[in-house]
């Protein structure tokens, strides 16, 4: 793994998980819902003490600010979350993708401080949990249609995707810190 690669997917590329390819079982599924149960908290742990400054350093180079990473976060789990149960609700409906890089641009992103997010994130990630820890066996195959990547995608694999980004961007911060001495 070269050094940018290692900034940029600290813990592996999401297709590189092991979980990925594996099938659905009640004991990984207890470690994914895991992931999504966590995080808001292991994200607020991860910038605890963390000054103006410091939230206003890019993760990597040329990637974006803790900050704008935070309320990124929120972002892409609200939409997971109404991916989930129009997923749930619907037969394999049509997702809205969205411009995440103009997201991160937009004033609330910019003027908003992270702890609203992370509030947002907390209450979001208890509603979400509970209807992902009382979906059937067979709603986990339900699907959704990506139309930028022209695939259906079942709730299995969206919720392996969301477990990965909740490790992923919460060890983007943790890195920030261990190579900038915030420990």
């Amino acid at each position: 793994m070269t050094e940018d690669s290692g900034l940029r997917y600290p813990i592996g590329k999401e297709n590189e998980q092991k979980e990925f390819e594996e099938a659905f079982s009640e004991p990984l599924k207890t470690d994914l819902i895991s992931d999504i149960k966590n995080l808001p908290s292991f994200l607020e742990f991860s910038i605890q003490d963390m000054d103006a400054a410091q939230l206003e350093t890019p993760y990597r180079p040329g990637g974006w600010t803790i900050h704008q990473l935070v309320h990124h976060i929120a972002d892409s789990h609200i939409n997971a979350y109404t991916r989930f149960k129009l997923g749930l609700t619907e037969d394999n409906p049509v997702i809205k993708p969205y411009d995440e890089k103009a997201w991160s641009e937009l004033s609330d992103t910019k003027k908003l401080p992270v702890n609203i997010s992370v509030t947002l994130l907390h209450a979001l990630h208890v509603r979400w949990t509970l209807l992902l820890e009382d979906m059937t066996e067979s709603q986990w195959q339900r699907t959704i249609y990506h139309p930028e990547r022209k695939v259906k995608i079942t709730l299995w694999q969206l919720l392996k995707s969301y477990s990965w980004h909740s490790r992923h961007h919460v060890a983007h911060i943790n890195n920030l810190r261990k190579r900038m001495g915030w420990n």
